[in-house]
């Protein structure tokens, strides 16, 4: 699956402009599904077998968009003022290179501190993409950028800036095709847009698809650095199970569920409890009149950082968790 992680994070698509990024899906998943279409919110969706009477209507879904910067300003010297898309942090910014929608690329400064021991406001930065003026800035109030980064393989671990959440939508590819031809379940793999400013594709979907269970593909902090936060789930343990995060609360039958499939078939796992932070589970759980719904996450280090860090295995081990789920009944007791 490198290969494909690799033309996922690498692209460049912040919430509202997933164009690129879902091109690329596009092309992956050729030929897969037995329907697919985008719909107004510029979701990817497609439609794989069909319900038997022991099935169900299964929405999967994993965003596409990532965090990102929008310019708001143009000075008389051609430096691009911006506020942030999503979850960006300040000290994560200075330094950094960026790339617009457009293609423009540039680096983040910032105005002189009088202290070092300071970090950059927003309100302090600015982008430098080498124009001498605002005539010739090649950027215009509201061009959008993502951040620039290369994708690194250290082997087991791998680093980008959009593992948040490229990598789920590369798990769902492969789940995709490793589709069980004895699945009993009508499934809608649904490749989100605008995740990070508000679950806003997710919630589109869920209402259009009318699903009998949902269950979220997306990455979720760690605790296994030094001085981490209190936290269980580390790199390399298995496909993290969510029971809560702070926008849920997982369906518990379907927690058991996903469990006890994960003991049946041998595949590592971990529970989660996320203090912060949700996922498009939680628009799947309140759509219409309710669906039992859940989540699948990736363990990641450094999420909203240009260095997000997965484990290779654990990647792998969603994707076996997800295709033994889909294999047979669901049973929620």
């Amino acid at each position: 699956m490198k290969s494909l992680i690799q033309k996922l994070v690498e692209s460049i698509g912040p919430s509202g402009y997933e164009g690129a990024t879902r091109e690329i899906v596009r092309a992956e998943i050729a030929g897969l599904g037995d329907e697919q279409h985008i719909d107004a919110l510029g979701n990817l969706i497609v439609r794989k077998g069909h319900k038997a009477a022991n099935g169900l209507r299964i929405m999967l879904s994993a965003h596409m968009d990532e965090i990102g910067i929008i310019a708001t300003h143009i000075d008389e010297n051609g430096f691009v003022r911006f506020t942030t898309i999503g979850g960006v942090r300040p000290h994560t910014c200075f330094g950094g290179r960026v790339q617009f929608v457009n293609g423009v690329r540039g680096v983040i400064g910032g105005e002189r501190l009088e202290s070092q021991d300071k970090v950059h406001t927003f309100e302090q930065m600015y982008i430098d993409v080498g124009a001498s003026s605002r005539a010739d800035c090649p950027v215009k109030v509201g061009d959008m950028a993502g951040f620039e980064r290369p994708f690194l393989d250290l082997g087991n671990r791998l680093v980008a800036k959009s593992m948040d959440d490229r990598i789920s939508v590369a798990v769902l590819i492969e789940a995709l095709r490793q589709f069980p031809a004895n699945s009993p379940h009508e499934v809608y793999f649904v490749f989100s847009t605008q995740e990070e400013v508000g679950l806003r594709g997710a919630t589109t979907a869920a209402y259009a698809i009318d699903p009998d269970l949902g269950i979220s593909v997306d990455v979720t902090a760690t605790g296994d650095m030094p001085k981490g936060p209190k936290m269980e789930v580390g790199l390399g343990k298995g496909a993290a199970i969510k029971v809560r995060d702070g926008g849920m609360l997982s369906d518990p039958r379907l927690v058991r569920f996903l469990v006890n499939t994960a003991e049946q078939h041998n595949i590592p796992y971990q529970l989660e409890i996320l203090e912060g932070g949700t996922t498009d589970a939680r628009v799947i759980q309140i759509t219409r009149a309710g669906v039992p719904a859940g989540c699948i996450s990736i363990p990641c280090r450094y999420i909203h950082s240009p260095s997000e860090m997965v484990d290779y295995g654990d990647v792998q081990n969603v994707v076996r968790l997800l295709t033994a789920t889909l294999s047979g009944p669901i049973t929620l007791e």
